[in-house]
């Protein structure tokens, strides 16, 4: 069996692109087999052969009856990163979404900015402190490291925006 490994790096903003680029992967005969830090396995299968979803899911939710029916509808969990984990599944066993609709993926952007609003929040604190101790004297990459990812935040919160947008048209 073929197989190859690809690192890439993604910002948790960015994990619509991400699934993109695994879809792409897939649709080039290349399924996702394994994930790690900044790290895809893939092995080789027909070109199309399979769908590949991400979902950001908190390891407490991860074994529920929502996780149960991805696995009855047969998707397969590839890994973990974190606390995003990996599905595929066979395209010739339908279509493969994971939000079922707006409300659903707006819930899924609302997990993804509290996490990242308590990451900057502890960045932010951890950097002021440090700013004032002048034995450390890296206070700074913290500060950074906050408005990154508020930045991130943002870009989160104009996807969830739109969707809201598009749910108000709907109605």
């Amino acid at each position: 069996m073929e197989r190859k490994t690809i690192r890439k790096w993604f910002w948790a903003w960015d994990f619509d692109k991400e699934e993109e680029w695994l879809e792409n992967m897939a649709r080039n005969g290349w399924v996702l087999d394994g994930v790690g830090f900044c790290t895809y396995h893939f092995i080789k299968s027909e070109p199309g052969e399979y769908s590949v979803r991400l979902q950001y899911l908190p390891i407490a939710e991860e074994n529920t009856d929502y996780t149960n029916l991805l696995e009855e509808s047969g998707a397969e969990r590839v890994g973990r990163m974190v606390q995003w984990v990996y599905y595929r599944k066979k395209t010739a066993d339908g279509p493969f979404q994971l939000f079922s609709d707006l409300d659903s993926r707006i819930t899924h952007l609302d997990k993804i900015a509290k996490l990242m609003l308590i990451v900057a929040g502890a960045n932010l604190l951890i950097g002021v402190v440090n700013s004032y101790n002048p034995s450390i004297s890296l206070g700074w990459i913290n500060l950074l490291v906050a408005s990154l990812v508020t930045y991130g935040i943002g870009r989160i919160h104009g996807k969830k925006e739109t969707l809201e947008k598009e749910r108000l048209f709907r109605e």
